[in-house]
């Protein structure tokens, strides 16, 4: 456990979809992307974008950026990762 979460990685059965860690907020189950550079997160979009998985409304990407959000990813700047548990109790 870090920082009060727990933390799960997810790779599915064929391998096409790898996800660093999750968190939970009351809301949502959160897909947590670490990128060394600003490079896409197409497994944390299709995990956005496909019906089975409804708790996931929105995704975190870990980057040497600046905050952003696309309207599915919230880029958050590794200087900023501390602050991720108090980003995540307030969002709603």
């Amino acid at each position: 456990m870090t920082k009060g979460y727990k933390l799960y990685f997810y790779r599915n059965s064929r391998g096409t979809l790898e996800i660093d860690f999750f968190v939970r907020n009351a809301q949502s189950l959160i897909p947590v992307e670490v990128k060394a550079n600003d490079s896409s997160t197409p497994s944390m979009n299709a995990l956005i974008d496909d019906e089975n998985y409804p708790d996931v409304r929105y995704g975190i990407k870990l980057a040497n950026r600046n905050l952003g959000f696309n309207g599915k990813v919230y880029t958050i700047p590794y200087f900023l990762t501390f602050m991720l548990k108090r980003f995540l109790r307030e969002k709603r």
